[in-house]
């Protein structure tokens, strides 16, 4: 084990002995201690699914980023491991970056990852690809790393932002996507195929950017789903672009097919796939029972640098989604197993509001809570309606929904956030059978709003203080609704050091 890694093994051992549970998410995944960003190498291992992600244990914000490390049985109960991964080569000495993971057939759980080095005298940096090897604990990195270099780009392509590998088997071989910026300033996805997991070589383009996506892309992800081939992956969305995408950093899904005998991608429609303010770098995985599951940092880097001075953590996951694609559509939801963590129930039928109401046994910091809204169209009926979540004394997130408009609208500005940053996203919504569904999950510091089975999902980091528990809903003409809401038990992730 190089000393870098076991440095850091040794102060999460440390650090978990200071780890309070009442000052973490209720049942969102953070780093053990420290900065996290996006999820790495979600895989299946050993019977247990495992999620690495970009780590910095030593601090809140970004440093020598390594992998940190924890493994579930049903995706929300997690188990802290060692850190995986840790900056010690020439060639990953500032940083190991983003990648994935598979099992090989000798039983080896393999990573491939993106080694990260400044350029001496500190003018810009490089980016390779590297291999590590192991046990589902322990990780032994590849003797002939790096194993994809600038040698091994197109012409144009930058050795600068080369990034990301997604690792998958196809057809007795295997093959990778890696992002990187091509000769025109904008995104390109290249394709790298292997016979053994090890050695490289290049296949082509799956797909360019052509600047009609913003800049750089990052973090690809491809996958067949319900029928259709789905690519994902997040870049920095620039004013004046497709009008479905809000400016700033976001993830995109592309669907249309996968040709897998060019290694091209034939985009036939693009969408958002969350539509708040804090979901990035999202990774997939198909479990043995058929489910695609997703999860993505949520946070971004545009307002990730302003944190809670009292909490240990900087950057948590989503809740872990069940995805699927129906009628030209990316439907996600929260992964059933997310019902086990239920308690009281507490439900309403018919209300009609009419100015602000509150509803007994409606309210917490930690509920997985549905309303049905149905706007009354006569002229006593709904002009706006509002749900006010985590409130309090000069504090609340409000969820405005305008029914002219056909848009849900979800403001921050009152949770404990600056107001000199983007706090608003506006969303287009649509009535089914006169009614709009939401289900929302409110965690300590997270909201994420699920539209109409899933049709759209938008998350949001919250910082209120803890004890802002009220929901009050609010109308401002009448408006039918009905509310159901579970409170939802804590857990408390295990640190096992398996070594």
């Amino acid at each position: 084990m190089n000393k870098t890694l076991e440095k850091t093994r040794a102060f999460e051992k440390e650090m978990i002995q200071a780890y309070d549970p009442a000052r973490r998410p209720a049942f969102h995944l953070t780093g053990l201690t420290g900065w996290i960003n996006d999820p790495n190498g979600l895989s299946v291992y050993a019977d247990r699914a495992h999620l690495f992600y970009q780590a910095n244990p030593y601090g809140r914000q970004p440093g020598q980023i390594c992998w940190g490390h924890a493994a579930t049985e049903d995706f929300v109960n997690w188990t802290y491991l060692p850190c995986a991964l840790a900056p010690s080569e020439g060639y990953d000495r500032d940083g190991c970056f983003s990648g994935s993971a598979l099992t090989l057939p000798d039983g080896r759980h393999l990573l491939m990852y993106t080694g990260f080095r400044e350029n001496d005298g500190g003018e810009g940096y490089r980016q390779v690809q590297c291999i590590a090897a192991g046990d589902g604990c322990n990780y032994v990195k590849y003797e002939k790393n790096p194993v994809l270099s600038s040698q091994d780009l197109p012409e144009g392509g930058s050795e600068a932002d080369f990034r990301d590998p997604k690792i998958w088997e196809e057809d007795g071989k295997y093959k990778a996507l890696v992002a990187n910026r091509a000769a025109d300033g904008t995104g390109a996805i290249l394709v790298y195929e292997s016979a053994d997991g090890f050695s490289w070589h290049f296949s082509g383009t799956l797909l360019a950017n052509n600047g009609r996506y913003g800049s750089m892309w990052e973090c690809p992800d491809l996958f067949p789903l319900d029928g259709t081939d789905i690519l994902l992956f997040s870049v920095q969305m620039s004013t004046g672009a497709d009008p479905a995408f809000h400016p700033g950093l976001g993830t995109v899904c592309m669907y249309g097919r996968y040709e897998k005998e060019n290694g091209r991608f034939v985009p036939e429609g693009a969408q958002p796939v969350d539509c708040g303010i804090d979901f990035y770098a999202p990774q997939t995985l198909l479990l043995p029972d058929g489910r695609r599951i997703m999860i993505a940092w949520m946070q971004n880097w545009e307002t990730s640098q302003f944190c809670r001075e009292d909490l240990a953590f900087n950057g948590q996951m989503t809740i872990p989604r069940e995805i699927s694609f129906r009628n030209g559509l990316l439907l996600q939801n929260p992964v059933r197993e997310l019902e086990s963590l239920r308690e009281e129930h507490t439900a309403y039928e018919g209300i009609t509001v009419d100015g602000c109401s509150k509803l007994p046994g409606i309210g917490g910091r930690s509920v997985d809570l549905s309303v049905t809204v149905r706007p009354d169209g006569s002229e006593e009926g709904t002009k706006r309606f509002f749900i006010d979540l985590a409130a309090g004394k000069n504090v609340q997130t409000t969820l405005e929904f305008d029914p002219v408009l056909s848009q849900l609208t979800i403001d921050r500005t009152r949770s404990g956030y600056p107001h000199d940053i983007v706090n608003m996203r506006s969303i287009p919504v649509r009535l089914i059978d006169g009614a709009l569904d939401l289900r929302i999950l409110l965690d300590r510091y997270s909201l994420e709003v699920f539209v109409n089975g899933g049709e759209q999902a938008a998350s949001f980091v919250l910082y209120s203080p803890e004890d802002a528990e009220e929901i009050r809903f609010r109308s401002i003409g009448r408006t039918v609704i009905d509310a159901g809401q579970y409170t939802l038990k804590g857990t408390v992730p295990e640190y096992r050091s398996e070594i």
